[in-house]
């Protein structure tokens, strides 16, 4: 699904992505692990367009989609949530997650003059997919609550409603698991292996909880200073010495 070819990407003379080569398969749920500064959001940034690649490709489904301007990669169904949540604060959850949905008949003026009845049907059927996810993710009971009164997890819930929204082609989780405790971690993981499983949604995930990656992850994917150190299954990784020495520690 998505294919990326010696990319490459520096900042004042340090490559911070460095000839990354990689292939994230579709309907998979793939881990991106390395320490701090490995290069790991700055590969995200790259696939989402946030930033522009020195060189090399990105491709989705075989289009070439390096430059593109993050609104256009939203429409082709790349997703992107963060490690720290962007919520709508002084929006309800609800509310956060039917202004996702792209080209809405009501953010035209002209058309909410002259096709009010399409406005009040397309906004029913938002608001029905808004109930569904709700309903999914267990947020039913906040549909009404402010989004900024929300606890860490829950917005990394609301986050994953979000991109449940639209049809995504990829959904790149920034640390889903930062800052949310134990219990709220194993309902996020259950819906992603459920969207996973289910609903053929294609993952990638940057992660630190190894626990977490044990669970849901294969492959795992290795970086350090800019470079994929390796790709495999977590019990390979965890038993790799250049990824104890460089990731895990060593004793």
């Amino acid at each position: 699904m998505l294919g990326i070819k010696n990319l490459y990407k520096s900042f004042g003379g340090i490559k911070a992505i460095n000839n990354v080569t990689l292939e994230i398969e579709k309907s998979s749920i793939t881990a991106l692990i390395g320490p701090n500064g490995a290069g790991k959001t700055t590969l995200f940034n790259l696939i989402n367009g946030s930033i522009k690649p020195d060189s090399g490709t990105i491709k989705l489904n075989d289009m070439n989609i390096s430059g593109y301007e993050p609104h256009q990669l939203f429409n082709l169904g790349i997703l992107r949530t963060f490690q720290i949540a962007h919520e709508f604060s002084s929006l309800t959850v609800k509310d956060n997650l039917m202004m996702v949905s792209p080209n809405q008949i009501g953010e035209s003026i002209l058309q909410t003059w002259l096709s009010p009845k399409k406005i009040r049907i397309e906004e029913s059927e938002i608001s029905k997919k808004a109930n569904e996810v709700m309903d999914f993710l267990q947020l039913k009971h906040l549909a009404n609550e402010y989004a900024g009164n929300l606890s860490g997890g829950q917005k990394k819930l609301l986050e994953l409603g979000r991109t449940m929204m639209v049809k995504p082609e990829i959904v790149l989780l920034d640390e889903v698991g930062a800052g949310v405790n134990r219990t709220l971690l194993n309902t996020i993981g259950d819906a992603i292996l459920r969207l996973n499983k289910e609903y053929n949604y294609t993952f990638c995930m940057i992660e630190h909880d190894i626990e977490f990656i044990s669970r849901l992850c294969d492959p795992v994917i290795v970086m350090a200073e800019g470079s994929i150190l390796m790709t495999d299954n977590i019990s390979k990784v965890r038993e790799n010495e250049k990824v104890i020495e460089v990731y895990l520690g060593k004793n």
